[in-house]
């Protein structure tokens, strides 16, 4: 399976499902795969473990909020 640059992630999907619907998931991939912010230490070191569960790796503090992303 090849993933082009410009599909990004979606290049997985191919040429189904539209244009629109791959980059939507390309744009929530894309933010939910970045190491975010602590609410509790300020320290970029959070990841996602599954849906609106984040875990710190520094503080090791586990967390639940939104689903996609931290805000």
């Amino acid at each position: 399976m090849v993933k082009t640059k410009k599909a990004k992630s979606a290049g997985r999907y191919g040429a189904r499902y539209g244009k629109r619907l791959r980059d939507r998931v390309v744009k929530v991939e894309s933010k939910q795969r970045k190491k975010q912010k602590c609410p509790f230490c300020k320290k970029a070191g959070v990841k996602r473990l599954s849906k609106g569960i984040w875990h710190c790796k520094k503080c090791d503090k586990k967390f639940s909020s939104n689903t996609y992303h931290l805000e």
